[in-house]
């Protein structure tokens, strides 16, 4: 982990070269950072990219994505022949833990995500296919914490994203090591989406829910959204992590965003900033599924008892409104 006290004579270094002031050094720094992350490839990058010599591609796909999240999504999704560009693309918002709140990694939600969308294919069976979903997410986690021992974005990272200087330690430090780890974790990422989704070791309850499933339900999601977003359950696997409704809400409204308006370019943060002020109104900036629910659940069945005796359903109601678009 490197140590920014230590190493933050670099940017000051550059900025008094530059004879720029510090101010204007940060704006321009952010906003090459967006760009670089949210816009389309160009062939430049393309050209950088390919000078990247893994076993993997891992580090030219994640360059050329611009975020965790979209990259782990379209990497399971090529393991398992899906195309789906669109939701690759909404899925940046959850980039740096949710809206770099700094919770479960991006490399993880965009894992759980693709294998949500791979029950769905394999599973005509909705309860089959929500309990394959979050069986697959938590195989996800045992894989991901073998490298990193925490789900945690800010914890991996040590970037407080609220602080000023958090942009520019990302750029100038951690950037690599975000690729050294998603280049170590993607055959471990495949192998377990496999395991997880083939995973009948468990007896399955009759009746399996997940409360980002009910989530998009009444956001009027189609039935393979409701499947995709439904490893995020009890805080992504039952992990009791940052709301699993919060996740999916933000990335339903972004993806129904790109639908409506293909052509207008996408601001990722600012289209869930309502969802999170209602979020935040609602649980009092309580994240945890364990907080705001009060429960570690232990099994499908008790998350799927909860949700059924009404656990969350105002949460849930609140979010939908929150996100009332057009699908």
């Amino acid at each position: 982990m490197v140590n920014f006290d230590e190493k933050m004579s670099k940017p000051k270094d550059i900025i008094k070269k530059s004879g720029i002031d510090r101010r204007t050094f940060i704006a321009q720094s952010a906003k090459c950072s967006a760009c670089l992350a949210f816009l389309p490839i160009n062939d430049s990058l393309e050209n950088i990219a390919s000078t990247f010599r893994d076993k993997n591609d891992t580090k030219k796909i994640f360059l050329k994505k611009g975020t965790c999240s979209q990259t782990f999504y379209f990497l399971l999704n090529r393991e398992f022949k899906n195309n789906k560009e669109e939701e690759e693309h909404a899925i940046d918002p959850l980039a740096g833990g949710i809206m770099q709140k700094g919770y479960q990694c991006g490399m993880l939600l965009g894992a759980t995500f693709s294998v949500g969308a791979e029950s769905y294919r394999r599973y005509t069976d909705e309860s089959q296919a929500i309990y394959q979903s979050v069986i697959a997410s938590q195989h996800l986690i045992k894989s991901f914490t073998k490298k990193m021992t925490t789900t945690d974005c800010n914890v991996i990272t040590n970037i407080d994203f609220s602080k000023k200087l958090s942009l520019l330690k990302m750029i100038f430090f951690q950037t690599g090591e975000c690729f050294r780890l998603a280049k170590h974790w993607t055959s471990g990422a495949i192998n377990a989406a496999h395991d997880g989704l083939s995973d009948k070791t468990a007896s399955r309850p009759t009746k399996c829910m997940s409360c980002a499933t009910e989530l998009a339900k009444k956001m009027g999601a189609s039935e393979e959204e409701k499947i995709t977003v439904s490893g995020l359950a009890g805080g992504l696997g039952l992990s009791g992590n940052a709301c699993g409704a919060l996740a999916a809400a933000i990335w339903l409204k972004t993806l129904y965003r790109l639908r409506q308006n293909p052509e207008e370019p996408l601001s990722p943060y600012k289209e869930g900033e309502e969802t999170i002020v209602a979020f935040e109104e609602e649980t009092g900036n309580k994240y945890l599924c364990s907080e705001i629910t009060g429960i570690n659940f232990n099994s499908i069945d008790e998350h799927t008892e909860y949700i059924k005796n009404g656990g969350c359903s105002r949460l849930t109601d609140i979010l939908a409104q929150a996100n009332e678009v057009a699908c």
